[in-house]
């Protein structure tokens, strides 16, 4: 049997829209957060695309219009995470990012609403960025749990916005509108909702249609100038948990949960506004 006989996620939807155009939508609710079955579902998939030959463009999107991936969830059993199949040896969250940016098949976030920590950082290791000019909000809130981001943002973030606005964005832990986030060269660029979804499927279907190796080649050499290496970034991940495990962030974390965190309320609506007044001691 193939895979796509036997892959059953249950965190997100995976649609062939051609042998060589994948579309995978993720379905969390109530926000969307990265738990351990969302990761479990990518980490199949990306197996899977590891080794396959024909896909040439995945388009990731959201079922929900209002987030698309919110962040990490702060509930989650880590001990399960880090017990699923690791082929790079790396964290969890590390592995999912060095594996997605580094696939051949060309990879599309289209990002409609928010996206915030690790779902920041899954689109970042993603190729390309497209955004909704009046639903995304982008932002790393890791500086509000003293940490730093664990799964890359801060290596990937340089090569797209510079040294300046990567300090902006990682020490501010505020939200970013797509039309400031394409000012910046956060994503590739923003789009008016009513031109939206038709643009972003018409450029995959475009780049799904080009050969396979030239694509490869391509990437590859784009990839020689731009990516760290991948030994730099269980330094991130090794520093965020060191971080997140001091008691006071525990004692964080508890004030955001008890506040509507990981619910569809006002505060992860907000997050990148208000998260400071909830975590800040002084």
């Amino acid at each position: 049997m193939s895979f796509l006989d036997t892959y059953n996620p249950e965190h997100l939807t995976l649609t062939v829209e051609s042998p060589t155009f994948w579309r995978v939508t993720f379905n969390n609710p109530p926000i969307n957060v990265i738990g351990l079955e969302m990761m479990r579902d990518l980490k199949e998939l990306l197996t899977e695309l590891e080794s396959n030959d024909t896909v040439n463009v995945v388009l990731f999107d959201s079922a929900d219009p209002e987030f698309f991936i919110a962040h990490y969830d702060v509930e989650v059993d880590n001990a399960a995470a880090e017990a699923l199949p690791s082929p790079t040896g790396y964290t969890a969250w590390v592995d999912i990012t060095v594996r997605m940016s580094k696939l051949n098949a060309v990879t599309i976030a289209a990002i409609k609403g928010i996206t915030r920590g690790a779902g920041s950082e899954l689109v970042l290791a993603m190729d390309m960025r497209f955004a909704s000019l009046e639903k995304t909000r982008l932002g790393q809130v890791e500086i509000a749990l003293s940490a730093v981001t664990g799964g890359g943002a801060s290596g990937r973030l340089p090569s797209l916005v510079g040294r300046g606005r990567t300090m902006e964005i990682l020490l501010g832990g505020d939200d970013f509108d797509g039309a400031l986030a394409e000012r910046y060269g956060y994503v590739n660029r923003a789009l008016p909702e009513a031109e939206f979804d038709q643009f972003v499927t018409d450029f995959a279907r475009r780049v799904a249609g080009w050969d396979h190796q030239a694509i490869v080649e391509v990437k590859d050499l784009i990839n020689k100038y731009t990516r760290l290496p991948d030994e730099e970034f269980p330094l991130h991940s090794d520093a965020y948990w060191a971080a997140v495990s001091q008691p006071k962030v525990g004692e964080r974390v508890e004030r955001l949960l008890a506040n509507g965190m990981q619910k569809r309320e006002p505060l992860e609506f907000n997050l990148g506004r208000d998260i400071a007044a909830l975590t800040q001691d002084g």
